[in-house]
């Protein structure tokens, strides 16, 4: 594959688009039907960032052999509540930016594929994303490295020229473990946890000036590494 001169890479439940309370609700009904409850804190601890796989040992210990139905009947009530999204505020300004600057653009979840296909459709995305890295169907989700590793290998991207979008302390942990410079987007959790879990930057939002200040160094400084990998690769063919 082409070498990216420069790749965004995207968490996408938090950060390109608020889904965090349809999730809440979604477990809460699940977790009612087994007689037990939720609430925020608990949420936060057990869900947020998490994998299904995670999230089913810690919130339905007492039945494993049933974590599979269970965490499918949650992505069923999701899927379910899911009307118009909205995309984070600035988010279609940076895939326009993307798309003018040739930058490859990958989204990077521990979403089931239904839940991404879904949202990335729901923002009329889906068409203008070069890869869609689903955590579940690798060996390992975030908080590991490999879901961002994976990503920059399906763009031909380099972790020296990218950067990543993440809202938890487990997406955070998994980019800033890949090497790439990661930007967490304020959200329900305090700008100290997403700092201690790593972020360089904490933004509200994908309008944010600092954003787009590093955005246009770190791309022109890719672009030009890019131009010049070029002219020596041509020499050493000469």
């Amino acid at each position: 594959m082409p070498q990216a001169d420069f790749t965004l890479l995207f968490d996408l439940d938090g950060t390109l688009t608020d889904t965090d309370e349809l999730h809440f609700r979604a477990f809460r009904a699940l977790l009612a039907e087994h007689g037990r409850e939720l609430d925020h804190d608990g949420y936060l601890r057990h869900v947020h960032g998490s994998t299904n796989e995670a999230i089913m040992r810690a919130l339905l210990p007492g039945i494993p052999e049933r974590h599979r139905e269970l965490a499918e009947r949650k992505e069923q009530l999701f899927r379910a509540s899911v009307g118009q999204l909205r995309p984070t505020p600035g988010a279609l300004r940076l895939f326009d930016w993307a798309q003018a600057k040739g930058a490859a653009v990958a989204v990077v979840t521990n979403a089931p594929r239904a839940n991404a296909e879904l949202m990335l459709d729901g923002l009329g995305l889906a068409s203008r994303v070069d890869a869609l890295v689903i955590g579940d169907e690798l060996a390992y989700g975030k908080p590991h490295p490999l879901p961002y590793l994976a990503g920059l290998a399906r763009v031909g991207g380099r972790a020296e020229r990218a950067c990543a979008f993440e809202d938890s302390p487990s997406g955070i942990r998994a980019a800033k473990q890949a090497g790439l410079r990661t930007f967490a987007i304020a959200g329900m959790l305090p700008e100290v946890a997403l700092r201690e879990a790593g972020a360089d930057s904490v933004i509200a939002d994908f309008n944010s000036p600092e954003l787009w200040q590093w955005l246009e160094r770190a791309s022109a400084t890719a672009s030009l590494n890019g131009r010049l990998g070029h002219v020596l690769n041509a020499n050493r063919r000469l």
